[in-house]
């Protein structure tokens, strides 16, 4: 089948690739259900956790080595998730779909949506032909870009499942259904170029920097839509910081260390990676390399 790198979709004939977006829906839905009970700014840097499971998952099962400082990266990313759960923000009482509806159509909101929308649409149209099979960010820009407008529309969705089964109907507003398009052609998009991403690179390298992306805009959107920090100290919103660059160094060494001990010359030894573009597709950078050498 062409592959999803290529621009096909044969991945949709694999049972394989239905098995695993099986899974990642359940898990999707209890991750939707926790929206309507907390903010996004708690919720989202839960998913340090999917770090640890796809990077040791690749390890056994995709034979992509994970070795010493990639699983102090993985550590990393844990501690840093915990610390920003710890000190995270109360989550606003929304009392109808109505008042979030009032805070998505706010001056500063309207603005972010609309960035994101022209910078994705730069990606999509412009960059992805051009660079889309040699440098990961432009997949995961993608992704991540359209992952935090989904999720401010995944929570108003979730709020008003949540208040609709406590008695007060709000699926007899169109604002709810507004946010159940936005959601679908949100999560249709991600699907496709996240895809890509996954066929094209290092499992183990895009599934960390998808989740940092991800969290960053998704942290962003909830500041300027939900205003989650206006009622913290300065003393929370540092220590949160901190626990959010805990989660980037993990990142770092998971990307530095993908490549640790593939080309040992002996029995237990380990080797640097040679240095690449960071958000590079590390094939195409050893060939560029190779070319430089005397022959």
């Amino acid at each position: 089948y062409p592959l999803s790198g290529e621009g096909g979709y044969g991945y949709l004939k694999e049972p394989w690739w239905w098995a695993g977006m099986i899974t990642m829906i359940v898990g999707e839905v209890a991750n939707f259900a926790a929206y309507a009970f907390a903010p996004a700014i708690l919720v989202t840097p839960l998913g340090a956790l999917s770090i640890i499971f796809s990077a040791v998952l690749a390890h056994f099962i995709l034979q992509e080595k994970l070795h010493m400082f990639g699983i102090l990266g993985c550590v990393l990313c844990v501690v840093g998730s915990t610390t920003i759960v710890l000190h995270a923000p109360h989550e606003q009482k929304i009392e109808s779909v109505k008042q979030i509806w009032q805070l998505a159509i706010e001056p500063g909101f309207l603005v972010y949506s609309a960035v994101i929308v022209i910078v994705v649409a730069i990606l999509i149209f412009y960059y992805e032909p051009r660079y889309g099979k040699t440098h990961m960010i432009v997949y995961v820009g993608i992704c991540s870009l359209m992952g935090s407008l989904t999720v401010m529309s995944v929570k108003a969705v979730a709020i008003a499942i949540k208040l609709t089964f406590l008695g007060t109907n709000q699926f007899k507003y169109f604002n709810t259904w507004i946010f159940i398009l936005v959601v679908a052609f949100c999560c249709l998009l991600q699907i496709n170029y996240l895809n890509k991403a996954l066929d094209t690179f290092n499992t183990a390298v895009i599934s960390p920097v998808y989740y940092v992306m991800f969290t960053t805009f998704t942290i962003i959107a909830s500041m300027i839509m939900f205003k989650d920090w206006a009622s913290q100290s300065g003393l929370k919103i540092a220590t949160e910081l901190c626990g959010f660059v805990t989660i980037l160094s993990g990142t770092f060494l998971l990307h530095k260390t993908k490549d640790m001990g593939n080309s040992g010359s002996g029995r237990g030894s380990v080797s640097m990676p040679r240095d690449t573009p960071v958000f590079t597709n590390s094939g195409s950078a050893r060939s560029s390399t190779s070319d430089k050498l005397p022959s």
